[in-house]
């Protein structure tokens, strides 16, 4: 059966990072594709399937399953969400704080004042690790005002989310992979994406944070692609 795999960052992230999965997947006869949402200078591209593939995988980082069209999202066999959520705002006293300091960080970008934000961001992404081990993104390249609003944009998309993005597959194989450590995607918004898909496997990082700076992380996950581990 052929394995087409299409991979998604997350905000201010772009394409780039997912070449070491590219590589291995390519590696192993499979056709890879990634979206571009286009912070930077890369262009924006949304890929599509190839009509021939049997086995039609989703990788998806943090925000990254959000920001795929529904209808590519649901023709998919199978979903991995990294470091991912469904609801990124949970309810209640943390779900306030996270709100007003999304609503501080877009507040930065409309006035143009975001690149210590940006900066602070990205150390947060990779803790507890060093920021300059995270791959090249837009923020190297710089942001311009398209870029800036397709970050504003997708950053109140980001704040509205309240549960598993449209078109999500209700019959596929789901893998979900959670950092211990993560700074970004808070322990209650983990929690909601565990509930809501009761049925995924779960595999929790030690000592990882949002980044998932892990290097065995892609064969792993292309190993549970390929054979259907748990």
């Amino acid at each position: 059966m052929s394995t087409h795999l299409i991979a998604m960052h997350g905000w201010a992230g772009d394409h780039r990072a997912w070449q070491p999965w590219a590589d291995l997947a390519r590696a192993r006869g499979w056709s890879f594709s990634s979206g571009e949402r286009g912070y930077g200078h890369q262009p924006p591209h949304q890929p599509a399937w190839d009509p021939r593939a049997g086995q039609r995988v989703v990788l998806a980082h943090s925000f990254g399953p959000h920001l795929l069209p529904a209808a590519v999202l649901a023709q998919a066999t199978a979903v991995v969400l990294l470091a991912s959520f469904g609801r990124f705002v949970p309810p209640g006293a943390p779900g306030q704080r996270l709100r007003a300091a999304l609503r501080a960080m877009a507040a930065r970008l409309e006035a143009g004042d975001d690149l210590e934000m940006l900066h602070n961001f990205f150390a947060l992404v990779a803790a507890p690790h060093p920021a300059a081990l995270l791959p090249p993104g837009p923020l190297q390249e710089g942001i311009g005002p398209e870029g800036r609003r397709r970050l504003l944009e997708d950053l109140l998309q980001l704040e509205a989310t309240a549960g598993l993005p449209a078109g999500f597959p209700s019959s596929a194989r789901v893998l979900v992979v959670e950092a211990q450590d993560d700074q970004v995607v808070g322990e209650a918004s983990r929690s909601l994406l565990r509930q809501a898909l009761p049925q995924a496997s779960l595999w929790t990082l030690q000592q990882a944070g949002h980044a998932l700076l892990v290097p065995e992380l892609p064969a792993a996950v292309l190993d549970w692609v390929d054979h259907g581990q748990g």
